[in-house]
């Protein structure tokens, strides 16, 4: 069987990288992500990444830190470019091609992020991370992620998460919550569903592309979900 997806975007939450902590990165969690991205490269998908920064710094009220909106986002973006750097650590541990694009200059540590040169790098088979952002403040790693997916011509985002797909209500909280397997995008908006944020959301609406969410941690989910099997929620 050949993958039903030849190119993803996969986004990950930077809180997801903390494993049982409170702050900063579980190198456990991390390898674990790395070895379920290999096995999807191995089948030939060409992988895109962005990962938020949420374990190390996210944008607070402006009134409690006294760091200012605009400024607090860089912060954040600064995070997600050392969430980068440790999955391609990972990654390249596992004998696994990566590169590491920046929307923020930052010749030591990544490349710029260039569209072009991007797309070659998934044609030729590495996975390519996105770090800062969109590399301007006020828009989340949600619509980094979005924006990335377009640009790059990705099938589907693959929204990886701690819960296996989208409620009626929080599942974590509501012990009555469904789940739905496939979802519209107008429902999700009508039902204030909180896949994404909304610029986030409308950017995949606008561009047709499906979003799957899905639970992250349990293994062989990320082969099942590009493989066609029926995991997590679609949103189409």
């Amino acid at each position: 069987m050949q993958p039903v997806y030849k190119r993803i975007l996969l986004k990950l939450s930077g809180e997801s990288l903390m494993g049982d902590n409170n702050f900063g990165l579980d190198p456990t969690v991390i390898s674990r992500y790395a070895q379920e991205i290999k096995a999807i490269v191995d089948l030939g998908v060409e992988v895109a990444v962005v990962i938020g920064g949420g374990n190390i710094y996210r944008g607070m009220n402006e009134s409690e830190t006294g760091i200012e909106r605009a400024h607090g986002d860089y912060m954040g973006m600064l995070a997600t470019v050392i969430n980068g750097m440790a999955m391609q650590a990972m990654l390249e541990k596992l004998d696994v091609y990566t590169r590491l694009q920046s929307a923020i200059k930052m010749e030591q540590v990544a490349e710029p992020y260039i569209r072009r040169r991007a797309i070659r790098h998934l044609e030729k088979g590495r996975v390519v991370i996105f770090g800062a952002g969109t590399g301007n403040p006020y828009f989340t790693t949600d619509t980094a992620g979005s924006l990335r997916a377009v640009e790059i011509n990705a099938d589907v985002i693959l929204k990886g998460t701690r819960v296996n797909g989208i409620y009626t209500a929080d599942p974590e909280k509501d012990p009555t919550a469904t789940k739905f397997d496939t979802i519209s995008y107008k429902e999700c908006m009508d039902r204030n569903l909180r896949v994404m944020d909304m610029t986030a959301f409308t950017l995949c609406m606008e561009n047709n592309i499906p979003i799957i969410v899905f639970d992250m941690n349990e293994k062989g989910n990320l082969t099942r979900v590009v493989m066609g099997e029926k995991v997590g929620t679609l949103v189409k």
